[in-house]
């Protein structure tokens, strides 16, 4: 993705990452990205387990701490301080602004099993944004209405199939009225009928003009939904570009490999 000069003033991306670098230990993880998204687009992550998509994810959101490169979240970049493996962001309220509006979806829900579905939606737009509890419990059945469990509002998590929680923690995402929405293989953990709910979910955002990363196995999804694909072979970019490009002629050898591989699995 190019970025034009007067766009970029007037409209910069959501999420902008450079030159990311990321490591565990001696193990580099991720050895210098470059990751754009602007307002609508849906951004695709796939490639082998290991290749970094998952990390990748999680140092936009700063849940994780890199030790190179620059993120930019809406024209602002974060601020730093110490360098390489002792690098931290240096402001705690900005890391909190943007997480507050990056929300992310997980593999494996995340949901507080000791709260009732709609407590789980309405829990951090209350007690993080300190948002009027009865306009959260509004949008929070709103948004439960429009993933297909609004019937849900008052049993808890153990009580729901995997495809309900992964789509009530979409909803509690959707709460937060995020600028982007990431998404870390939302369907994964999932069998293939309940996976088919969380997809319909992700597609109707997709069709609404949501910012999205998502990281994904599912290279169905990928191509149905993602405007730009970015496929990453050992912490790097080994391609990129639409997903009619990438899935109909893969120029790399790697991509042709991996992508053979998916399909016979």
């Amino acid at each position: 993705m190019k970025i034009n000069q007067r766009a970029a003033l007037t409209n910069p991306p959501v999420i902008e990452i450079r030159d990311l670098h990321k490591s565990y230990g001696t193990l580099e993880v991720l050895k210098g990205v470059d990751i754009m998204a602007r307002r609508g687009d849906v951004v695709a992550l796939i490639g082998s387990s290991g290749s970094g998509k998952s990390t990748l994810l999680r140092c936009c959101n700063l849940l994780e701490d890199s030790e190179q490169g620059d993120m930019l979240f809406k024209g602002e970049p974060v601020t730093w301080r110490g360098q390489n493996h002792d690098r931290r962001p240096a402001d705690p309220k900005q890391v909190l602004r943007i997480r507050t509006n990056l929300s992310m979806v997980f593999q494996q829900f995340n949901l507080w099993a000791h709260m009732t579905i709609l407590q789980n939606v309405m829990e951090a737009p209350v007690t993080v944004l300190k948002r009027d509890a009865a306009e959260v419990e509004k949008a929070a059945r709103a948004y439960l209405d429009k993933v297909g469990i609004g019937d849900k509002c008052d049993v808890y998590p153990a009580q729901l199939s995997g495809g309900q929680q992964q789509r009530a923690a979409i909803a509690r995402a959707l709460c937060m009225e995020p600028e982007a929405l990431l998404f870390d293989e939302p369907t994964s953990a999932l069998d293939p009928e309940l996976e088919q709910e969380v997809i319909k979910v992700i597609k109707d955002l997709a069709g609404e003009g949501r910012t999205m990363l998502i990281v994904t196995h599912d290279m169905k999804l990928a191509a149905d939904v993602s405007d730009h694909v970015v496929f990453l072979h050992q912490g790097l970019i080994e391609e990129q570009g639409p997903p009619k490009t990438l899935f109909g002629a893969p120029k790399s050898e790697r991509l042709r490999g991996f992508l053979s591989a998916t399909h016979a699995a």
